[in-house]
């Protein structure tokens, strides 16, 4: 593992931390991460460039950006994955969202039998898809993060199982 994927790492693991305790990732955090990154890349030996931190934390950010936009997903999962984005470029995240949506979706499915969710889980999506049809791809208030009757998930624990298999991987 080098130092950028270490970072990373410890970066999504903090992340990890907050979300189970508070539903919140630290702007802290995650901006001091990106700010980090990029000085690394830049005056580090070992760093690979001010173009690759930025581009992996452009891709990083526009990966979930559309989930975020529809009220499906926090502004933190989203600048988490940009400053993991900045640490391991943009080929190496694009692998993280791929992982971590998969783990996403495990996870949603155990919280949602955990909580006895599962099959009002299934009617929403049929409702979402029926809304999209007939008002276009747009948030439907009723199931947003700022509905009270929405599910939530520690989405960061979805990233860091993603990262965790694209270091793996690699």
């Amino acid at each position: 593992m080098t130092f950028a994927e270490g970072f990373a790492a410890l970066t999504v693991l903090v992340a990890c931390l907050f979300d189970v305790k508070s539903s919140r990732i630290p702007n802290a955090l995650t901006f001091s991460a990106v700010a980090i990154a990029m000085a690394f890349h830049v005056l580090a030996p070992s760093g690979s460039g001010l173009t690759f931190a930025l581009v992996g934390f452009a891709v990083g950010l526009a990966v979930f950006f559309p989930m975020f936009a529809l009220g499906a997903m926090g502004a933190g999962d989203v600048k988490l994955m940009a400053a993991a984005g900045a640490w391991i470029g943009w080929k190496a995240i694009l692998f993280v969202a791929l992982y971590g949506s998969i783990a996403g979706g495990i996870l949603a499915v155990i919280v949602a039998v955990r909580r006895r969710y599962l099959f009002e889980a299934f009617r929403n999506v049929r409702m979402l898809l029926t809304y999209w049809w007939v008002a276009g791809v747009k948030p439907f208030p009723a199931l947003t993060l700022e509905s009270k009757h929405t599910l939530r998930l520690p989405y960061a624990v979805a990233i860091g199982a993603g990262l965790a298999v694209t270091l793996w991987r690699s």
